[in-house]
């Protein structure tokens, strides 16, 4: 396996090297010099601020500032250059990148008073208005409008197409400022609760093996603007045929806790109460399990977590969610043990994609049931869905009904996610469009090789 990832990075890498580091060229970093830490590569435009916040001060050298800025890509938010604020057309401020802290201190800052800042933002986040455009921001100050005219971007994302499954599940594709493309899903329920899934990438650096987003390998960060504009539009163009967005899942493309600056900004305005007004427990954040990132969430955020187990051992999980080989399970397991203790009334939402002969033995429940003990939880046992380029097979329904009651007779508190979408591949693991070059499928273990069988 490792010759096989060696190769693949190497050949990356002199792609890298031909092109001078350009746009969308695949950069392979790390905090050591000469060493990759992990077997997938991030892919970046030249001009990301993310690409900036991975190289050493020794890799830095070879990128020049002005370079950057000559670029006119989004650079910084208003009072914080790590996050994107200027609009590439015509320098104006993209709004929804910023808190409701930075929104007042800009009209401030253009001498307007902080009752007209409450105004605009429950135009852009609230009252049914979900404003796109300056004409669209009603009841504003004349003077004020023209202002925002002026100087600031209302919209972040362009709608491409909506696609419906025959489940009713919606898939939206949005396309960035850099014609790079996203997807977002909106999910009815029959039970009067509608998520909205969105993304926090474009592509996702994990790797993980039954995902078809890890294909892709990481693009770029999403800005916060991105990320919470992705929910507006779902209010904007749904509401009315599938009824009020309820919950959001931050479960779409992407690594949240990877952008996890830009994915706490972003959950902050959902929360907020004069905007887009969830429900902190109906904002759930999922991580393959960052271990560093996922403690500084739980430090900062009140929202709901949600992590991919997906495996009871090393071993397993080390081939198909490759991050487990920085981050093992007892880490990961005792890290929400110890930091639990000190959030009242919260539970981890354990996530288990079932591969049929990998992960949905007996064993496996039983080691499940162990490796839970001692944390407030709950488990949802999802439907893997096949997509091209996959060899793994979903576990018969008949088989997870057994898996969710052998883990309820120990006490869990179960759930069956069963496929939502995917005639659209719109489900679970299916978002996303590789491109030629692909993050490397890893070799099969041994004795999981009779289970992959001859799709492997």
């Amino acid at each position: 396996m490792k010759n096989e990832t060696l190769d693949w990075m190497s050949l990356s890498m002199r792609r890298v090297m031909a092109a001078g580091a350009v746009a969308n060229s695949t950069l392979l970093l790390s905090s050591k010099p000469n060493q990759l830490v992990f077997p997938f590569s991030f892919s970046v435009t030249r001009t990301s601020p993310f690409l900036i916040s991975l190289l050493t001060p020794r890799q830095r050298r070879f990128l020049s500032v002005s370079s950057l800025a000559a670029d006119h890509h989004d650079l910084s938010d208003f009072g914080d250059v790590d996050n994107v604020g200027i609009s590439s057309k015509g320098y104006k401020m993209l709004l929804k990148g910023m808190t409701y802290p930075d929104l007042e201190k800009w009209v401030r800052s253009h001498g307007y008073r902080p009752g007209q800042a409450v105004m605009l933002w429950k135009r852009m986040y609230g009252n049914n208005i979900w404003a796109h455009h300056v004409d669209e921001l009603e009841g504003l100050n004349k003077d004020f409008k023209k202002m925002l005219n002026e100087n600031a971007k209302l919209k972040a994302l362009a709608l491409k197409e909506i696609r419906t499954a025959s489940d009713g599940t919606r898939k939206i594709l949005f396309t960035l400022d850099d014609g790079l493309v996203i997807e977002t899903v909106v999910i009815p329920c029959d039970r009067g609760r509608t998520t909205v899934c969105v993304s926090s990438q474009v592509g996702c650096a994990m790797n993980c093996q039954f995902c078809y987003t890890g294909r892709m390998g990481l693009r770029r960060h999403l800005t916060a603007a991105e990320i919470a504009e992705q929910v507006v539009f779902a209010r904007r163009l749904l509401t009315d045929e599938v009824g009020p967005i309820t919950n959001v899942v931050f479960m779409g493309m992407g690594e949240p806790l990877h952008n996890i600056d830009n994915v706490i900004k972003a959950a902050n305005i959902m929360v907020d109460e004069q905007g887009l007004h969830f429900s902190p427990r109906k904002v759930t954040i999922s991580t393959s399990g960052l271990v560093p990132q996922l403690k500084r969430f739980l430090h900062e955020s009140n929202c709901a977590l949600a992590v991919s187990l997906n495996a009871t051992t090393d071993e397993v999980r080390n081939w198909i969610m490759p991050i487990n080989r920085k981050y093992k399970l007892d880490l990961l397991l005792q890290t929400l043990r110890e930091e639990l203790r000190f959030k009242n009334n919260f539970k981890v939402l354990f996530e288990y994609v079932m591969l049929e002969g990998i992960n949905d033995s007996d064993g496996d429940a039983e080691r499940l049931v162990e490796l839970v003990k001692g944390i407030p939880c709950k488990v949802n046992l999802i439907s893997f869905n096949p997509h091209s380029g996959s060899f793994f097979r979903p576990t018969k329904e008949e088989r997870m009904i057994e898996f969710r009651n052998m883990l309820a007779g120990a006490g869990l508190t179960v759930f069956l996610r069963l496929s939502r979408g995917d005639d659209q591949m719109a489900a679970c693991g299916q978002l996303g469009k590789p491109g030629t070059i692909q993050a490397p499928l890893l070799r099969v273990p041994e004795q999981f090789q009779m289970a992959i069988g001859s799709s492997a």
